[in-house]
């Protein structure tokens, strides 16, 4: 996992420009624009030609490959102007974060992941085919912004506070539940999202254990010391990012992503192997 992470961040630095920039609102006009044609099909059958449907897809309708990442995950006005609400906000912030590239091939590495589960079913299963749509992959963003973001408040049904951190948990009793009641092979799709989530993040959790363990080592490195000392040398740097642990910059090392940990106060910047590896700033 480690070394899949580093490839997408190494690619992502280098190619900046790679990608769909606002990836996440065309997803959004393109649910609108399904659930109003939906809204208006008085014969119940419009959703019908654009889920995943391997068998159909074999005969031609390649189109499937792509709209059911556009189909509503619930077509209750009220649930679906929230659940686009929180999927535009999440996507949004994390394209900003991670950059166009990196969060692209996220989002769309998701898809193909769970376009090779259904194919693979399908020849399984002789023919066999599932209605799959993209509300699992949207609802795995919560899982990789809750990683990144866990204290950020939210306004759940538009004006009730909550941390991000609680949302992801109800959302992974979402997951759970959807895995227990689907039959199977559709109960797996859940576990498809989160394969994509764990190939981006998993190396994260296992550095934060590792770092947790560290921090009670006699041997620790003492990363605030270092953090210190590099923010006295970012007056006036040729660059513009400066890990506060390592000291790699963008210029020294230009394969490396840079990111801002928002749980320490003020503004620090960390390389992707310390992001998650460093002692918290309280100052």
């Amino acid at each position: 996992m480690k070394a899949f992470s580093r490839g997408i961040n190494r690619f992502s630095a280098k190619h900046p420009n790679f990608g769909i920039r606002n990836l996440m609102l065309y997803i959004i006009i393109g649910n609108i624009i399904v659930y109003l044609f939906n809204a208006m099909d008085t014969t119940g059958t419009f959703l019908s030609y654009l889920y995943f449907n391997s068998e159909l897809i074999m005969r031609g309708q390649v189109w499937r490959l792509v709209t059911f990442l556009f189909i509503p995950s619930d077509t209750r006005l009220i649930y679906f102007a929230i659940s686009l609400y929180f999927y535009y906000f999440i996507g949004s912030t994390l394209e900003q974060y991670w950059g166009t590239a990196k969060f692209t091939i996220y989002y769309l590495f998701g898809a193909v992941l769970i376009m090779i589960y259904g194919l693979i079913m399908s020849l399984v299963y002789n023919g066999q085919y599932m209605l799959i749509d993209g509300s699992y992959l949207n609802l795995s963003m919560f899982f990789a912004f809750a990683v990144l973001f866990p204290e950020t408040r939210v306004l759940l049904f538009f004006f009730i506070p909550i941390k991000i951190k609680w949302l992801a948990i109800v959302d992974a009793a979402f997951f759970a539940l959807g895995i227990l009641i689907n039959p199977f092979p559709v109960n797996l799709i859940p576990l498809v999202a989160i394969a994509n989530f764990l190939l981006f993040f998993g190396s994260d959790f296992i550095d934060m254990f590792r770092s947790n363990r560290r921090a009670h080592s006699k041997q620790a490195i003492n990363f605030r010391k270092a953090a210190k000392q590099a923010k006295r040398e970012m007056d006036n740097a040729p660059y513009r990012h400066k890990c506060a642990v390592c000291g790699r910059t963008d210029v020294s090392n230009p394969e490396l992503e840079f990111r801002y940990c928002s749980r320490c106060e003020g503004y620090h910047c960390f390389c992707h192997e310390h992001i998650s590896n460093h002692i918290h700033f309280t100052e």
